[in-house]
């Protein structure tokens, strides 16, 4: 079976050297296709980091193994590593963490085993990067959730904990406050974790997910979450297994899916053989499981976990009575231990009954995906639109309700989310840039002839039309409305 495998930027060539012969030595029947992406493809006017033959490979082999890679600051370019999962809709971002021998963490130390794994949404959530300046002084970002997408992630979720034996998921969301877009993503997972009933499910707002995760995180066995919120639960689960130089991570589609190490590029040692691999080469065991070399996945974990026991260690962690090996010796000293299993933690055990990876045939065009449920009950309500004006509500109100057309009512102005409009404080403070409800049942041409009309006396940045599906708004209200 042949891979796409990019070496990465900075000490990424090293990490990757050790991993792969750490591969070969345990005879994982692999063959590598090394392509250019990184760093130095943005320099030579690759905008996205990679070269066209890159991706013609990476597509047509359907698996990535790739190291740190740095995107040049300043210049406008958008993450390589982000434009990868979403180019080749990697929806599901699995990483997982587990206490590691010699590994010493404040748990560790007390006895207490960590193994959770973290399922983040990869491609929608505020890292659509759809970004605007509506005034000089207020920027926008749209936060897209689909419930395609949701469902993508949360399956996948599910499907993971059956197929690897855990018997809890845990949805964590902040459904409290963005109840529209976090509120579909909590209904989703609740409606996929019906037909998975052997499996306990439940959810928890994030901000009490940050504070149980450092205090009993042996609670959690699988947690999935949206974009942004995974991102970071994903680094703080990182810091309680000792960094993110242990931090494995599988990008998951359906058709190509990419491994790689989440760590930086670390350029001030890049060259000097001080990098620790030991993330890369979990991330490369999660895809070895992936690809269904199971066997060797599992030999490799053990002569890792044995060596780990031995203290044999780099520079960044370990007994410091000991003296640390450098990339290769840490790299050679679980090869010699290949064969070996740890004495202190559980052995890695393979199933035999694990069928080889098999690439997807390459689908025709782009895939539309749209649910089942029924959505033809909507109807028009009105209409939301941002204006930029220093005028304070009561004046804005005034000048409004000279454009308002038949059925048409000016019902509410906020800013920054809060209400200053039919009702307010004083002590409320405003930004020049007010959202503006109007309600009634229009057109989305009587929108449009609204909007033309207040356009004379306010700069219109943006507009949301508002609907209702059935009975339920599609729209949300402002504080203290």
């Amino acid at each position: 079976m042949k891979i796409a495998v990019a070496k990465g930027d900075g000490i990424g060539p090293e990490i990757m050297d050790a991993v792969l012969g750490i591969f070969n030595a345990a005879s994982v029947p692999l063959q590598y296709e090394f392509i250019e992406m990184g760093k130095t493809y943005f320099e030579q006017g690759h905008s996205t980091g990679m070269t066209p033959q890159a991706k013609e490979v990476v597509e047509s082999l359907g698996i990535l193994f790739k190291g740190p890679m740095e995107t040049p600051k300043g210049k406008g370019m958008k993450s390589i590593n982000v434009t990868a999962r979403k180019t080749w809709s990697t929806y599901a971002n699995r990483r997982h963490f587990q206490s590691l021998p010699g590994v010493d963490t404040v748990f560790s130390k007390a006895g207490i085993p960590i193994d959770i794994t973290i399922v983040r949404e990869n491609i929608e959530g505020t890292y659509g990067g759809i970004e605007h300046l509506n005034t000089n002084d207020v920027a926008i970002c749209r936060r897209i959730i689909s419930r395609p997408g949701s469902e993508q992630v949360v399956r996948f979720a599910f499907e993971m904990a059956r197929k690897e034996g855990f018997t809890k998921v845990t949805c964590a969301h902040k459904a409290n406050i963005m109840k529209l877009t976090d509120g579909l993503f909590l209904e989703t997972f609740q409606e996929v974790a019906k037909e998975y009933p052997e499996i306990n499910s439940n959810d928890i707002i994030v901000d009490d997910l940050a504070m149980k995760l450092v205090a009993r995180p042996h609670e959690f066995q699988v947690v999935v979450l949206t974009n942004l919120q995974g991102d970071i639960m994903s680094d703080l689960c990182a810091g309680l297994v000792g960094g993110l130089g242990f931090a494995p991570s599988a990008n998951i589609g359906d058709n190509i899916s990419i491994f790689e190490a989440v760590h930086g590029t670390a350029p001030d040692i890049a060259g000097k053989l001080l990098a620790n691999p030991t993330s890369l080469l979990l991330s490369g065991l999660m895809m070895l499981r992936h690809l269904g070399y199971v066997k060797q996945a599992a030999e490799i974990e053990n002569a890792l976990r044995y060596t780990l026991e031995q203290g044999t260690h780099t520079a960044d962690f370990g007994d410091r009575t000991i003296a640390p090996s450098n990339t290769n010796e840490f790299a050679d000293a679980i090869i010699k231990n290949l064969g070996q299993k740890p004495e202190f933690s559980k052995p890695r055990d393979a199933k035999n009954d694990v069928k080889l990876f098999v690439k997807p045939a390459k689908p025709a065009k782009q895939k539309m995906m749209e649910t089942t449920k029924d959505a033809t009950a909507k109807k028009i309500a009105g209409v939301d639109f941002f204006i930029e004006t220093a005028l304070l509500g009561p004046e804005i109100a005034d000048k409004l309700k000279l454009h308002l057309g038949t059925n048409q009512e000016l019902t509410m102005i906020s800013n920054r989310g809060t209400m200053v409009w039919p009702t307010g404080s004083v002590f409320t403070e405003c930004v020049n840039h007010y959202r503006v409800r109007v309600e009634g049942e229009m057109s989305q041409q009587e929108i449009y002839i609204l909007l033309s009309s207040v356009s004379k006396d306010f700069y219109i940045p943006s507009h949301e039309v508002l609907r209702v599906y059935g009975e339920k708004k599609g729209y949300s209200l402002a504080q203290g409305q």
